[in-house]
């Protein structure tokens, strides 16, 4: 049994198109943030960044993640993965785990039409908080210069 104060956070968005495998993941676990984002799209390369998180910054995360009752929610009858692409979600906070597998959401309208538009709803919500709170973390983290 994992301890009661357990945190584990990963998201993956991605799809196979013709620039080949597209994706962006971020995971935190253990006070690490990992952070990756490939797009061969111009002949990009693969986009690696790693960072420790201070306690503050991971009490928030928890709180995004706890605010947003993600862990209430269940993926059965949300849109399978398909040729557009997928995302992926998992987390365990505490005792309780989720793994979620949707298809990519463009926007609200892709909600509303779906057979669990709240459940999705809360899904979509919370991964523009991640997605906003890690792409903050990690602008501010490599723009600092540090001084001698």
């Amino acid at each position: 049994m994992p301890p009661a104060d357990a945190f584990y956070v990963r998201y993956y968005s991605g799809h196979m198109g013709r620039y080949g495998h597209e994706f962006l993941e971020f995971e935190y676990s253990d006070g690490r943030l990992r952070y990756a984002n490939n797009s061969n799209y111009r002949n990009d390369s693969l986009i690696r960044k790693e960072m420790w998180l201070s306690p503050m910054t991971i009490s928030e995360l928890k709180r995004i993640v706890g605010e947003s009752e993600i862990v209430k929610e269940d993926d059965h009858n949300w849109p399978k993965k398909n040729v557009v692409g997928k995302q992926e979600l998992e987390v365990r906070l505490g005792d309780t785990h989720i793994s979620f597998e949707t298809a990519k959401i463009g926007s609200l309208v892709d909600i509303q039409g779906s057979d669990d538009p709240e459940g999705l709803r809360v899904f979509y919500y919370l991964i523009q908080d991640l997605r906003i709170f890690v792409f903050s973390l990690i602008s501010s983290h490599f723009k600092i210069k540090p001084t001698h």
